[in-house]
């Protein structure tokens, strides 16, 4: 391709509207009422999600016809935006299922933290993509951290935990230009930690700690730990396990609790904080190979799983599409994933790497917490499915991510 020739990516616009289309034929099947009208209804969600999409179609068109430049050069002005979109709320939001994460005109709903994303990763591809940037440099890792924290901590009390988790999709870029693994195994290790405490116990967790890094200092392996590393692990691992407790039972909310005891199999729960998940399950293993065909699923027209055409959309491509219908789903997901990995590897700019890879992060996480979520492998944490999840914030957002991206790579080759 010549310098400055603008090509967009296709097979990724094609995706998209793969995913949109599907996504909108399940949202008016868990939506249908009994005297289903047009699909231009204000009054159904369907109708409603319809115009959001059509909307979208449009500001897709002004967003790649602006050029990429732009969104380099106010990268920093849209994260400032977005941060008081989302301090905001504390004054003027209005408090919906228990979060105050909304901003209600007339009957319109914006969630301000489908679009801070945009701005956080903007503002992240613009800080690493300066020459000055060393990522390397511990100096340089806070200033990263801090631009991708400081969102997060501001989304966390309204409270919504799970817009907030989706900010730790910005190791993955953070890790591509550079940034130790250390990070990324202190992280997991404190993951695995804390789990294991919630089902074992502090003490045998310890106990468990102290062997494995013992083990590993009788390995003849050259690169072998360092001791006081090790001691270091141990301390930390220790202190984390005999911490869960308190953790547990003072920072999370009695409905998070629930929650992961439910996941965990340390309760059973199928009528009250467990039902949303107990009835996803039903629902999707009652599609089996083919399902029941689309708006024919009885749980779905019964409405028995609450919300399913949000967060729980997925349960409807199960019941109604079976196996086929969501192994379809999975790979067409699995499919831009790997796509926006191999366009974001392609790019001559730091600045677009890193957004192109922060995408792939902020979409992985939705895509595998959510559904997750819904098979009842993780616990309930309020993430929607990308495209598919009822919401013109989430739709938009999503959108605006991706195309910006599509703008990016369609010059990659004129910087």
């Amino acid at each position: 391709m010549a310098k400055g020739t603008i090509s967009f990516d296709w097979i990724t616009i094609l995706i998209y509207l793969l995913l949109i289309s599907f996504g909108w034929m399940n949202i008016y099947s868990a939506s249908l009422g009994d005297a289903p009208s047009g699909i231009f209804d204000f009054n159904e969600i369907y109708g409603k999600q319809a115009i959001w999409i059509i909307l979208g179609l449009f500001m897709i068109i002004i967003i790649l016809s602006i050029e990429a430049k732009f969104y380099m050069k106010f990268s920093s002005v849209f994260y400032i935006i977005t941060l008081v979109s989302i301090l905001g709320l504390f004054a003027f939001g209005k408090t919906i299922n228990g979060a105050t994460s909304w901003y209600v005109f007339g009957g319109v709903s914006i969630q301000p933290a489908e679009f801070a994303k945009v701005g956080t990763t903007l503002a992240l591809a613009n800080y690493l993509g300066d020459i000055q940037t060393n990522i390397k440099l511990f100096s340089h890792q806070l200033k990263a951290f801090f631009i991708i924290v400081l969102p997060a901590l501001i989304i966390l009390p309204q409270p919504d935990a799970g817009s907030a988790m989706v900010y730790a999709a910005f190791l993955f870029p953070l890790y591509r230009e550079g940034l130790s693994g250390i990070y990324l195994f202190l992280g997991f290790a404190g993951i695995t930690v804390f789990i294991l405490t919630l089902v074992l116990g502090p003490f045998y967790v310890a106990i468990a700690v102290v062997v494995v890094c013992l083990l590993s200092l009788l390995q003849k392996k050259r690169r072998r730990p360092k001791p006081l590393v090790i001691l270091g692990i141990i301390i930390g691992a220790v202190a984390l396990s005999y911490s869960v407790d308190y953790i547990f039972e003072n920072v999370f909310e009695q409905r998070h609790r629930d929650r992961f005891n439910i996941v965990l199999g340390k309760e059973v729960d199928a009528r009250g904080i467990g039902y949303n998940t107990n009835q996803s399950e039903i629902a999707i293993g009652s599609g089996g190979w083919l399902g029941k065909g689309w708006t024919e699923g009885t749980q779905t027209k019964g409405q028995f799983v609450p919300e399913q055409h949000t967060d729980y959309i997925f349960s409807t491509v199960g019941e109604e599409w079976g196996f086929l219908g969501t192994s379809l789903v999975v790979l067409l997901f699995m499919g831009l994933l790997f796509r926006l990995l191999f366009l974001a590897e392609r790019q001559k700019s730091t600045f677009h790497r890193v957004y192109g890879y922060s995408l792939v992060g902020i979409m992985f996480i939705h895509f595998l917490v959510n559904i997750g979520m819904v098979t009842g492998i993780f616990p309930t944490v309020g993430i929607p499915l990308p495209f598919f999840s009822y919401g013109g914030s989430g739709l938009w957002g999503f959108t605006i991510l991706l195309f910006i991206f599509i703008k990016l790579d369609s010059e990659r080759m004129a910087f």
